[in-house]
């Protein structure tokens, strides 16, 4: 399946600001489930991108501006082919071993609350893999999507006090579970082509992977109770939100500021196709 995807990401800052500093993971890589191709980064601004790689190989670019500062839009677009590989992560650049992935972060820290739900859904299942299904459809039977009562920051335990998140939440909480019964896990940061034909959608999408023995790496998208499949694309990795976040930096000065997002998922078409329209 070919994907087309268009990010937008757009600052608005109440005051001049006076120096802006931006880290952007915005660029997936290719992997035995997913080719990437014409894909380019603009960065409506007078700056230079430098290209590298952040500590889990995820690719950044990174820029800085001088003030004064009142807006910054950065716009990414591309195109991936992908394969449906039921969920397993194959060819994909790993730095840390599996184990490095039982660390706790305050995102995604089980409470008492969580860790009950994890023995009690995992109990009865003989595999890591059985345990992570189970987790994965008792937790979206559990929460309900809803953007409004979480935000970036609001941790795993919140979200699941609340019993009602976005994708970040449902991953977070996952996660934590999965950590909890001794299983590596880690926050997966992407896109998804839904297949309800909705274009244009608010944010990107997001989910969990696990380490399971024989299979390695596994994903488990538990907002749509699926692992990924070919409608996913996969970006950047980490331990959770903050790890993986598409654009995140720092500035001096500016005030309130105020982010849009927009984003676009949508077939590409086949690529005979695509030549003969161009």
């Amino acid at each position: 399946m070919r994907v087309r995807i268009s990010h937008r990401t757009t600052y608005t800052y109440a005051e001049p600001a006076r120096s802006v500093i931006q880290v952007l993971r915005l660029t997936p890589r290719s992997n035995d489930s997913q080719r990437v191709s014409d894909w380019r980064i603009d960065v409506e601004a007078d700056c230079r991108l430098a290209a590298g790689e952040d500590a889990f190989g995820n690719v950044t670019h990174t820029f800085s501006l001088s003030g004064p500062v009142t807006s910054l839009a950065i716009t990414v677009e591309g195109v991936a082919e992908t394969i449906d590989a039921a969920g397993v992560v194959h060819g994909a650049i790993e730095r840390f071993p599996p184990e490095f992935y039982l660390r706790e972060t305050a995102l995604t820290a089980a409470d008492d609350a969580m860790r009950a739900f994890a023995a009690q859904t995992g109990a009865g299942h003989a595999t890591p893999l059985e345990k992570l299904h189970a987790l994965m459809g008792a937790l979206h039977a559990r929460m309900v999507f809803d953007a409004d009562p979480t935000n970036s920051g609001t941790t795993a335990s919140e979200s699941f006090t609340l019993g009602a998140g976005v994708c970040q939440d449902f991953a977070h909480i996952l996660i934590g579970c999965a950590r909890h019964l001794g299983i590596p896990a880690r926050f997966a940061g992407g896109h998804l082509l839904r297949d309800d034909g909705v274009v244009n959608q608010q944010a990107g999408h997001a989910w969990a992977e696990a380490y399971v023995e024989g299979l390695g790496w596994v994903g488990f998208d538990a907002a749509n109770d699926i692992c990924p499949q070919e409608r996913h694309i996969r970006v950047a990795i980490g331990l959770d939100y903050l790890g993986a976040a598409p654009v995140r930096g720092s500035r001096n000065g500016g005030g309130a500021e105020k982010l849009d997002v927009e984003v676009r998922v949508s077939h590409a078409g086949s690529r005979s196709q695509s030549q003969s329209q161009s």
